[in-house]
């Protein structure tokens, strides 16, 4: 059911900006994301340039994403020890200093690709780092009832920086060449960590280091609070088989269909248009204001389904248009219901081992899925391939639908505009979220959210999450 905003104004959606830490950490997640949309450009041709061989290219691409696996969920632990912003800003620093030595390497012709393997596999690491520290930090930045627009503004800042990232990407390999390109990588992770060191809040609730125990300990903290609540892992498990169905599908699958029907020009028009609907997506989410946030989120994602029937039974230029829109409007929703949902209903001290679990899942999916399609495309034909995927997508929705803490998850709404996060923000039940611990004098803006304001059990709305792969910071 739909709910009025009762702030009742017309820039509701834009309080967080009123935020001071907000306001930085928005500003370093879209530079990170800027050159995390110029860095594959640069990087696959800085690749070619040196080997040509795409195999080398596959190798050096292949060892970022395998130690970013690998260290995840020790990423997790590590953002939920120690504090979220610190963390950010160590990582940037060093992955701008690695893509510094990746561009120094390639600008001066001594790259090598044992070198660009090991840096890229460094690099990794340190994006398995931040990103669970990021997606955490959130909610310590803006008060609960403002988590909604805060993610929908996080997604629409990310989502326009992708567009000009590889807009400019590709202006920069063209033009200057790879090295170049690497060069403003290097510089966007430099920005994004003076960013990241202007986020000052007050510091999570967390154990005596001595009740902490070792990192073992805390991932298997982590992992009980992730299947204590059936949304988390009902969700998780659905997004696993929809970014293996899906993801495979429009990545490989999409290009060769295109070039059989309507082109690679057109193909690149969908794929612009997917993006321009994440941007519209977020735009919306920023006005919506709904009780079952999750619910319209999780339904909203049968709308993939539209576009794998479309490249399936009618893969013509209008058709396909249309589908990719509604799709990169839809997982929008999804997108910002799931960060919302995270951040209201997990415990702040363990909220980013949680969300390392859920990204290992949405992560290990995507090659999986890359790796099996390809044989299957050829032993079934690539339309009933697209039918068996879209049928996988369609069933991963309804069973996330059946769960009851999805259907009966309620959001946060709107109460007091503008209430700086650290002034204890009352919930609808007169909680307060927000820990009483002070600020530090620089920081207007502050919040560490105790686990004991937070619902645990799967009674009476009980949290409700899971989610796509998010990106990597």
């Amino acid at each position: 059911m739909r709910t009025r905003d009762p702030a009742g104004s017309r820039d509701s959606a834009l309080a967080p900006l009123r935020h001071r830490p907000f306001r930085y950490l928005a500003i370093g997640r879209a530079a990170t994301m800027l050159g995390n949309a110029v860095a594959p450009i640069a990087l696959a041709f800085a690749v070619l340039d040196l080997t040509g061989s795409v195999r080398d290219l596959g190798l050096v691409v292949g060892a970022r994403s395998l130690t970013h696996v690998l260290f995840l969920l020790f990423g997790g632990v590590l953002a939920d020890r120690l504090p979220r912003q610190a963390v950010m800003v160590v990582s940037c620093t060093l992955a701008a200093v690695t893509q510094a030595a990746v561009a120094a390497l390639v600008l001066t012709g001594s790259a090598t690709i044992p070198a660009l393997i090991a840096l890229s596999a460094l690099n990794g690491v340190l994006a398995a780092f931040a990103w669970p520290a990021a997606a955490a930090l959130v909610p310590q930045t803006v008060p609960a009832e403002l988590l909604q627009s805060a993610n929908a503004l996080n997604r629409l800042g990310t989502n326009a920086a992708m567009i000009g990232g590889a807009s400019l990407g590709g202006v920069l390999v063209a033009g200057v060449g790879p090295g170049w390109g690497l060069a403003v990588d290097a510089g966007t992770f430099a920005l994004a960590g003076l960013a990241f060191a202007g986020v000052r809040v007050a510091p999570v609730a967390r154990r005596a280091a001595a009740e902490r125990g070792n990192p073992l300990r805390d991932l298997r903290e982590g992992w009980t609070e992730f299947v204590a609540r059936s949304w988390v892992w009902v969700v998780v498990l659905g997004f696993l088989l929809i970014n293996f169905a899906y993801t495979s599908s429009v990545n490989v699958l999409g290009p060769a269909v295109a070039d059989e029907t309507i082109g690679r020009t057109a193909w690149g028009l969908v794929l612009a248009a997917q993006t321009a609907g994440m941007v519209l997506g977020a735009l919306v989410a920023l006005r919506i204001r709904i009780r079952r946030l999750l619910l319209l989120g999780v339904f909203c994602m049968f709308a993939d389904v539209l576009l794998l029937l479309g490249l399936a039974w009618v893969p013509s230029v209008a058709v396909l248009l249309v589908a990719a829109v509604v799709a990169g409007l839809a997982v929008e929703q999804f997108s910002v219901a799931w960060e919302t949902s995270m951040q209201q209903n997990i415990p702040a001290d363990r909220l980013a081992r949680v969300y390392s679990y859920d990204a290992l899942g949405s992560f290990l999916a995507i090659p999986l899925g890359q790796i099996a399609i390809g044989p299957l495309a050829e032993t079934i034909g690539d339309r009933s391939t697209l039918l068996v995927a879209a049928g996988i997508v369609f069933v991963a929705v309804l069973g996330m639908l059946a769960d009851p803490g999805v259907r009966g998850l309620s959001a946060h709404l709107p109460t007091r505009e503008g209430t700086p996060a650290g002034e204890g923000t009352p919930t609808s039940k007169g909680t307060r979220l927000f820990a009483e611990t002070p600020a530090p004098a620089e920081s207007p803006v502050a919040g560490a959210l105790p686990p004991s304001t937070r619902a645990s059990s799967e009674s009476g709305g009980a949290p409700v999450g899971g989610g796509p792969a998010a990106e990597n910071v």
